[in-house]
């Protein structure tokens, strides 16, 4: 691993952390009390501030601003953090915010890219393996899964959960909770059906993918409530992962679920 190397007109507190193989680039400010991974690689104009942990092998590009305090009224100047994890890619002009409450983190998952732009509100946990495309914005307490495709520009209400493997279409307005495996898209956001491709690509075989689609023709249309509907799916497919992840997605969610009805063209949100 090569030397650690500060450019010569960055600023960086004595009291910063920075690991073996460390490249800070010209104009950057690492505050005391951050710390950064071996072999992450920080470019120009980056701030990070007393706040933020990065994990190994990151890349974080030009103008990117980690750990500032929270947009948010109950913030009382509290101490809370930021946590990046490892291999991420955090590329240009990104936010990252604190959380709000004492102790507590905004995260980002293991191997996930930040693409240009985007901003992470308090609180916000973002899942391994993520990609959130160009100016996409979490606000605060926004929670997805893994392997999750954020598209460009879209805006993620507070309090939303993605779940896994979904994907949330580029300009979507999204303000209820986007189910495991699905495909969420437009202003007001609907659910197409499922990510099909996205889940292709991770390695569903078409068994798994049929599965996940009589699963979810249950769910929304097996019983008139959800709660019915959930039990029904419980006791078709007894001791089944894909089943028992989705039961309890929709069991957590307090802001309800988009759905969509299988062979039908209308598509609305059920809360429960």
């Amino acid at each position: 691993m090569p030397e650690t190397s500060i450019h010569e007109t960055a600023i960086v507190s004595p009291k910063a952390i920075l690991g073996a193989g460390v490249s800070v680039g010209p104009f950057s400010i690492i505050d005391g009390g951050a710390s950064v991974g071996d072999g992450t690689v920080i470019g120009a104009y980056v701030h990070l501030t007393s706040y933020v942990e990065i994990g190994r092998g990151c890349h974080i590009y030009d103008s990117t601003v980690i750990g500032h305090p929270p947009q948010d009224h109950d913030f009382a100047g509290e101490t809370s953090y930021v946590r990046i994890e490892d291999d991420v890619v955090i590329r240009e002009n990104v936010t990252v915010h604190r959380a709000t409450g004492e102790g507590l983190a905004t995260r980002v998952g293991k191997g996930t890219m930040l693409m240009e732009g985007c901003h992470l509100g308090h609180n916000v946990k973002v899942g391994q393996y993520c990609t959130l495309t160009n100016k996409a914005g979490l606000s605060g307490h926004v929670l997805t899964g893994d392997y999750v495709v954020i598209g460009g520009l879209a805006g993620l209400h507070q309090f939303v959960r993605v779940g896994s493997y979904a994907m949330v279409g580029g300009m979507a307005k999204v303000v209820m909770d986007v189910p495991p495996y699905s495909l969420v898209d437009g202003n007001p956001a609907s659910m197409f059906g499922l990510n099909s491709v996205g889940l292709r690509r991770r390695g569903f075989d078409q068994q798994e993918r049929n599965k996940i689609k009589k699963i979810y023709k249950l769910l929304f249309e097996g019983a008139p409530t959800l709660e019915d509907a959930m039990e029904l799916v419980s006791k078709r497919y007894p001791d089944d992962g894909l089943a028992d992840g989705i039961i309890a997605f929709a069991r957590e969610s307090r802001r309800g679920l988009y759905h969509w009805r299988p062979g039908s063209a209308e598509h609305r949100g059920r809360a429960r």
